[in-house]
């Protein structure tokens, strides 16, 4: 093996940061430099790819890049000094700056050119952070595949995030003051722990002989962004007869804060050992943990917020918005594979929609999220429809009845293994913040654990007042629960509430109650059976009349629905409920409408009757013709061109 050139390598690394060009022909790094130079990013990503793309690259620097990816980020970093752009646009100095122009004031008085501890680093001077990316084709390493012969490499790896710390600051460059010479001395700081300095290097000292006192100066120092995860083996990963696997990841500085738990990720990042420190090295020995230090983190299902549609996407969202039948479409591709349940599948879409929350003046707060419980008998694929939404939901977390304690779905007080603190680890609810948790084998939960639900369903949050740490966590999540009537079968000879055998507390929380019989019918069930036979022979629905939705557009349709303006998402909610069965109701604009007439035995109502009726409470005629243009186009009612008044297609 011949003599590695790290200056040769930093001479192609300037070169490709000054010249790749990106597929519209832009200076792709040279922008992002810019940029950085304008204090308006941080993160300085080099992307494998584009290293493989470069015409000028050898394939002999891509492979020292990817086996030894720590020294080449510092290589690289060394040449954004070097390349570094002025800035082009002016930004406020922060402490950092002025720091830096005294310090380079100070130098010609200060240093004496002899010890190395006086140098003043690059990396204090450094504004941005370089990180590699892996080339994302190929499939992702299991972490069980992640073996010692990836030490130092740079892999990319997938998994479900377990547990996360907060974030805290970790030093990168330590700057001490001499109370003898008054000489600034740096240490660079490489591990998660250091021996600070004690006696002054500088010449000064040196010759008088003196001990100088370091001082540690927090402020002149430089401290990184620090977070550490736990990263668990995907289920589908995990062979028979195994447990899952953990690996502890490092995030720093731009890539803190990206992830929670429960998030499903995929990470590259450089796998490095970490020696045991304290007690634990004793009983180790010469054996060291290892740890993943994050390049890249990408999420498999973002959130509704922070998805960003793609232009394939967009097209198709458009082409969707034009067709009459979308709502149709759209319930029938939740779980196609699933015979019947039409209606039920017009509910979950309307789970997975959700509504706007509502913040009055005073204070108070109306959910948005909407709770559904599927009451039935055993083998009408309930446990399959609940799976199905947790895959579709950007944020999901499913649990079943017994394997849930009110622990377990709450919050429970636990004692960090790092800081040795008590610290609180939240359940599948707090999990499922701002998504959908699906609670199967509801009926089976014990009174005690389930009563943890109440306040969650409501108030949408967890109160916590244990071991000392009293507080409120939020769990803003939809509810999807699964449950089987009293006598395991919904028994026809007895009422409904004998056969519902929830409390009245928590039933009342359910916006959705949908009771799902197993009706003993030849002609339904043979058509059922050639329908499960199909998808076990095909592996895929039968022919719906179109092509069912992918999960990935569906996400997409309702992301982009739920960035509508409040009051057109909450009409857009409405009016998907009003062209559902009678069950769900209908909004209480249209109810009033519906009643005046009825009780004039009537199919028409006169504008000015409904103009003074909304005027008395207390809405504008412009919000009433606003619903009247809304219900027409739903074609609810029509509405006559020099008259205004409504009649109803259907009264």
């Amino acid at each position: 093996m011949k003599d590695l050139d790290f200056k040769a390598d930093k001479a192609i690394a300037k070169d490709f940061l000054s010249n790749f060009a990106d597929a519209n022909g832009e200076a792709k790094y040279t922008n992002v430099l810019q940029e950085v130079a304008n204090r308006k990013v941080r993160a300085v990503e080099i992307e494998l790819e584009d290293i493989v793309d470069y015409k000028d690259l050898d394939e002999e620097f891509l492979r020292r890049v990817t086996e030894n990816t720590r020294r080449y980020i510092g290589i690289f970093a060394e040449a954004i000094d070097e390349l570094m752009p002025e800035p082009t646009e002016p930004f406020p100095d922060d402490d950092h700056d002025i720091l830096l122009t005294q310090r380079s004031e100070d130098r010609r008085d200060n240093v004496d050119g002899v010890d190395p501890l006086q140098k003043m680093p690059s990396e204090i001077k450094r504004y941005f952070e370089v990180y590699i990316r892996a080339s994302s084709k190929g499939r992702p390493f299991t972490i069980r595949e992640v073996k010692a012969s990836y030490i130092g490499q740079l892999v990319r790896t997938s998994g479900i995030i377990t547990r996360c710390s907060d974030v805290k600051p970790l030093m990168q460059v330590a700057v001490y003051t001499c109370e003898d010479c008054g000489f600034e001395i740096y240490q660079e700081v490489t591990a998660r722990v250091f021996m600070p300095l004690l006696e002054c290097p500088s010449k000064k000292c040196t010759i008088n002989k003196t001990k100088g006192n370091l001082i540690l100066q927090l402020r002149a120092s430089k401290f990184l962004k620090f977070q550490e995860a736990k990263i668990q083996e995907l289920a589908e990963h995990v062979p028979k007869g195994h447990i899952p696997r953990t690996m502890t990841i490092h995030l720093r500085g731009e890539l803190t804060r990206k992830v929670a738990p429960g998030d499903v990720v995929e990470l590259s990042g450089i796998f490095l050992p970490i020696p045991y420190t304290g007690f634990r090295a004793m009983r180790a020995g010469l054996v060291a943990d290892t740890y993943l230090e994050a390049m890249s983190v990408s999420h498999f299902k973002k959130k509704y917020e922070d998805y960003e549609l793609k232009e394939a996407e967009e097209e198709q969202i458009a082409r969707l918005a034009e067709d009459g039948d979308l709502y149709n479409k759209l319930a029938r591709s939740l779980a196609p594979e699933i015979f019947g349940h039409e209606d039920i599948k017009k509910a979950l879409l309307l789970l997975l929609v959700g509504a706007p929350h509502r913040k009055l003046k005073d204070g108070m707060k109306i959910r948005g999220d909407l709770h559904i419980c599927l009451m039935g008998d055993p083998g009408v694929a309930k446990s399959q429809l609940l799976k199905h939404i947790i895959n579709v939901a950007p944020r999901g977390v499913y649990t079943t009845g017994k394997g849930s304690s009110g622990v377990g779905l709450t919050a429970a007080v636990q004692r960090d293994p790092v800081t040795n603190e008590m610290v609180l680890e939240g359940g599948a609810l707090v999990l499922a913040d701002m998504g959908i948790c699906a609670i199967d084998e509801f009926d089976k939960m014990d009174e005690s654990d389930r009563t943890a639900i109440h306040e969650v369903m409501e108030q949408q949050t967890v109160s916590i007042a244990k071991a000392g740490i009293t507080t409120s966590l939020n769990a803003r999540t939809a509810v999807l629960a699964a449950a089987n009537p009293a006598w395991g079968r919904y028994d026809l000879r007895r009422t409904p509430a004998e056969n519902i055998n929830l409390p009245p507390a928590l039933l009342s929380r359910f916006d959705l109650l949908w009771l799902i019989l197993d009706r003993a019918d030849m002609d339904n069930d043979l058509e059922m059976a050639r329908h499960v036979v199909y998808v076990h022979q095909n592996r895929e629905s039968p022919a719906l009349g179109f092509t069912p939705l992918e999960p990935s557009i569906l996400r997409a349709y309702i992301s982009a629905a739920r960035r509508v303006e409040n009051f057109a998402k909450h009409s857009a909610h409405i009016s998907c409920i009003s062209k559902a069965p009678d069950s769900l109701n209908l909004s209480p604009r249209v109810m009033w409408m519906r009643h005046s007439a009825a009780r004039t035995n009537r199919m028409s109502v006169i504008y000015s009757d409904a103009l003074n009726w909304i005027s008395r409470k207390g809405y504008s005629e412009a919000q009433l013709k606003e619903c009247l243009e809304e219900y027409a186009s739903l074609n609810v009612w029509q509405i006559h061109p020099q008259t205004f008044d409504i009649r109803f297609i259907d009264a």
